[in-house]
């Protein structure tokens, strides 16, 4: 059973920032494609509040990683809603790895980390928690989480449809456990928060 997201508190700082990197996105946009064109006219709930939707099921403090940030979706969001944590953003491509330090210059936030490489390459100290959007399946992220995370550290993964399918698949190999949270800005989505990750090999 799902339950009710936790409310956004207001913060008119954060949403100074947010703007910002509104228009840095879409102004970058026209030239690499960070968010799809079909989606980049609502680009304030399909993408930013989807994104901030997740800062308050985050833990209270430790480092974040999110992992193929992209145009920044939710990790620049992040960043931007809790500018004093440390924030690694691990993103391949080399333009969007661009984006993504311009982005965080522009919006001040120096407690953020770019790694232009591939999630496999990446050496980071352990984290409290990491999120991905759209990138994988749930199997294939706990992997990365079980690299990546501290003792008691948690994913933060936004699901469509397919959540279930995904949990049913994962726990083939993967011990979690799973909570379900409604999405504030899609009906047919869960926002998942996995902790107590280990491999089933592993007992």
């Amino acid at each position: 059973m799902k339950q009710p997201s936790p409310a956004v508190p207001a913060d008119a700082a954060r949403d100074a920032r947010l703007a910002a990197y509104r228009d840095l996105l879409l102004r970058w946009n026209a030239t690499i494609n960070l968010v799809s064109s079909r989606t980049s006219a609502d680009i304030e709930t399909r993408h930013i509040a989807d994104s901030l939707q997740l800062v308050p099921l985050l833990p209270a403090d430790g480092p974040i990683a999110d992992l193929g940030s992209g145009g920044g979706l939710p990790g620049i969001v992040i960043a931007a809603a809790l500018p004093q944590r440390d924030v690694h953003l691990i993103e391949s491509d080399r333009r969007k790895a661009a984006f993504l330090i311009e982005a965080a210059g522009t919006l001040r936030l120096p407690h953020v980390k770019v790694h232009p490489r591939r999630i496999e390459q990446v050496r980071l100290p352990p984290v409290a928690a990491i999120t991905a959007r759209a990138l994988a399946s749930i199997d294939v992220l706990l992997g990365f989480a079980a690299r990546f995370l501290a003792p008691g550290g948690v994913a933060i993964l936004p699901k469509g449809r397919t959540a279930e399918q995904e949990l049913t698949t994962a726990a083939a190999d993967w011990h979690f456990t799973a909570e379900r949270f409604e999405s504030r800005t899609d009906p047919e989505a869960t926002i998942l928060r996995l902790s107590e990750i280990r491999r089933v090999r592993d007992d």
